[in-house]
């Protein structure tokens, strides 16, 4: 039994008021106006499985190499999410793998899909650990201590239900779904219980999450093939048979998939040849919701929280309302079953109304404390005789690697998109010949910014693994430097959405000078995570040598202020992000498109504020968009009568992108870049490459 990652409670405390200060200068779903963004987290919380204890909500994710392992987020509104607990500081097997000792790794293996239940008074996670198999974290406070249990037996992306009659079962398995019953001790599954409940052809897959609800057994799962679906299996018995129902499809936000790394081997040595597959803007991939579990509130209301593969920032978490339709749960709204918006109302969950906006996770890190704040994870398991905080700095001893990604003792955190910056101080006098120290994104393939000693030579250095360019600098070039490489300041510039990064230097932390040139980043298979900011340190001669000294990390989000991405009040063009053209109220009373350049009174519409995210539109002359009928072709009008016009949620794609969803109908208005076709309500969603003509950019 051990206590983990913990702070105290008046140091959590105070980093949760502090979260909630900064709130607007860090990503959060919550808009303030009652209603939510997707994604939750604007970083990586992959395999999400959420409960509900009383009015607390607990949600567990992926960790897979990184220590501290499991993490697990509380809430009270589904939206507002903070860490509170991990399940154990490192990895308890005596294996080198675990440790990037002796040449061995457990990249993208390590720890994940894991499953969070409460019963019998206490929390059980379970999740498996690549060649240890099933293991399960038991404790009856959720900020733990853990006690670990391992379960072994090959059962992996489980889902787990304590049924009514005391028996526990475990539904796993790709494709042919098994179920197996576990004992109540945790020492491991019961002998002889290992059924198949689903056989091979159905196009259930993977991500199991099972669930009991009014006597009948709902299975939620995964296929990717060929892209990901959300599937439910049903059946008066755990044993079955079941019967199934696509549950969500096609719902990306306008998200494409993204190239992903290609290469031969896994961890492979500098100078291997990498390549980026290219991006298809019209292929949906994984970029879809996909897995994850679903939740019921104390009102009744059933929400769905999935993920969905987030280009570099790797996958993230969202969260959906959940309609019944012939009993089965269909994400969406009304009319539009499988889809999801974006933006919707918050959960009316009661005691919630006066939370304001808080952030998950304190990210900016001064190591004026005595441990590490809670958004840091080591790349696998440190060793924790080669670091330390120290004066008010993170010190990283060097130890032998031959490249970044075998660097022991690196400290990461995920990055946040849509873009941010990170900069950290790095002092460089207590480095030793071989050493190597810096900044890097870990990631297949890699790159890093850092200082490298050669003898009693001094060079500033940037590598990216992609092209194998490497390129150094002298103390002379650096602005606002001293002429030596004791003291840098080092950057990263990350356009996470848009897969490019950069790294910058400076000598005075004011003024930043470009190291390189943008790098083009990727999705991967083999780390099964995003883009990760590393602190790192590692000596190539291969033996110990010196300390790298960290100081003022900082994070920031450039996109996190979303206070006026609604253009509530003004007057504004709307133009159709597909074909570039603005929309106009015709004079006979039907939404059409003109010319790019005509700036007309008939193409200017006042965007009025309908409160709780919601908007009205009106032309210059007075006429208010309306939608007559059930939003076919043709039926988007405009009217002389405000009481008949159309309300609709905004629903924010940044960058002044947007769609406009009628709160009526839940679907979309958008006219189609080819046909000819007027204006219509009849639109499900975005297609991934936002061109289908129901995205639009507005222009004030």
């Amino acid at each position: 039994m051990k206590k983990l990652f913990t702070l105290s409670l008046s140091l959590f405390s105070a980093l949760w008021i502090n979260a909630q200060e900064v709130s607007i200068n860090s990503w959060t779903a919550d808009n303030g106006n009652g209603t939510y963004t997707n994604p939750l987290l604007y970083d990586e919380f992959s395999d999400p499985d959420i409960i509900r204890v009383g009015d607390d909500y607990y949600l567990a994710g992926t960790t897979m190499h990184s220590v501290p392992g499991l993490v697990i987020l509380h809430s009270k509104d589904l939206v507002n999410w903070e860490n509170i607990s991990y399940c154990f500081d490192r990895f308890d097997f005596n294996d080198d793998a675990f440790s990037l000792k002796n040449g061995k790794e457990i990249y993208g293996q390590g720890i994940w899909a894991p499953c969070i239940r409460y019963a019998n008074g206490q929390f059980y996670l379970f999740s498996n650990i690549n060649g240890k198999g099933l293991q399960c974290y038991t404790s009856k406070d959720i900020h733990g201590p853990w006690v670990h249990h391992n379960m072994q037996g090959k059962i992996y992306d489980l889902g787990v239900l304590f049924d009514d009659d005391g028996k526990i079962y475990a539904i796993h398995g790709y494709g042919e779904v098994h179920c197996t019953e576990l004992k109540p001790d945790m020492s491991g599954p019961v002998e002889g219980t290992d059924k198949i409940i689903i056989p091979e052809g159905s196009s259930v897959g993977e991500g199991h999450h099972m669930y009991k609800i009014n006597g009948m057994y709902y299975l939620i799962s995964t296929d990717y093939k060929p892209n990901g679906r959300t599937l439910c299996s049903r059946s008066k018995s755990i044993w079955g048979p079941y019967e199934q129902c696509v549950i969500s499809a096609d719902e990306t936000f306008g998200y494409h998939a993204v190239g992903l790394t290609e290469w031969k081997g896994r961890i492979v040595p500098d100078g291997t040849k990498f390549k980026i597959g290219a991006e298809d803007k019209d292929a949906t991939a994984c970029t879809n919701i996909h897995q994850g579990g679903i939740v019921q509130t104390q009102k009744g209301d059933w929400y769905a929280l999935l993920m969905m593969d987030f280009h570099s920032v790797g996958r993230t978490v969202t969260l959906a309302p959940i309609t019944w339709k012939d009993g089965w749960p269909m994400l969406g709204l009304e009319g539009n079953l499988g889809r999801a918006p974006r933006t919707w109302l918050k959960p009316d969950i009661p005691g919630t109304e006066n939370i304001k906006p808080y952030v998950a996770y304190e990210r900016n890190e001064d190591f004026n404390g005595k441990k590490l704040g809670r958004v840091w994870q080591w790349n696998h398991n440190p060793d924790d005789t080669k670091w330390a905080i120290k004066g008010g700095r993170l010190q990283l001893q060097t130890m032998p690697a031959d490249q970044l990604m075998w660097a022991r003792n690196s400290l990461t955190q995920r990055v946040v998109g849509p873009r941010s910056v990170y900069t950290v101080e790095l002092f460089t006098n207590k480095l030793k010949d071989g050493d190597v120290a810096g900044i890097g994104n870990i990631n297949v393939p890699c790159s890093w910014l850092g200082v490298v000693k050669e003898g009693k030579n001094v060079k500033l250095r940037c590598f990216e693994q992609l092209s194998n360019d490497t390129i150094d600098y002298d103390a002379l070039n650096i602005i606002g430097g001293n002429g030596k490489m004791d003291h840098l300041y080092l950057q990263v510039v990350g356009d996470w959405d848009n897969n490019i990064m950069h790294y910058a230097v400076s000598g005075d932390g004011v003024n930043f000078q470009q190291v390189g040139h943008k790098m083009k980043l990727s999705y991967q298979l083999t780390t099964f995570q995003g883009s990760r900011i590393s602190l790192f340190a590692f000596n190539k001669n291969k033996v110990n040598g010196g300390i790298a000294e960290f100081d003022n990390f900082t994070c920031k989000e450039l996109d996190a202020d979303r206070s006026g991405n609604i253009p509530l009040g003004k007057e504004i063009r709307i133009i159709n992000l597909a074909t570039g053209k603005p929309m106009i109220a015709l004079p006979h009373g039907l939404m059409y498109d003109t010319d790019a350049k005509d700036q007309s009174a008939l193409t200017k519409f006042k965007v009025i504020d309908k409160g709780n995210g919601k908007v009205i539109l009106q032309c210059s002359d007075g006429r208010y968009v309306f939608v007559s009928g059930m939003g076919l072709p043709g039926d988007v009008r405009l009217t002389n009568d405000e009481a008949k016009a159309e309300v609709f949620m905004w629903q924010d794609y940044l960058n002044k992108e947007f769609m406009l969803m009628s709160m009526r109908t839940h679907t979309y208005i958008g006219k189609s870049p080819t046909t000819g076709s007027p204006y219509s309500m009849d639109y499900k969603g975005a297609d991934p490459g936002r061109r289908n003509g129901a995205v639009f950019v507005w222009e004030e």
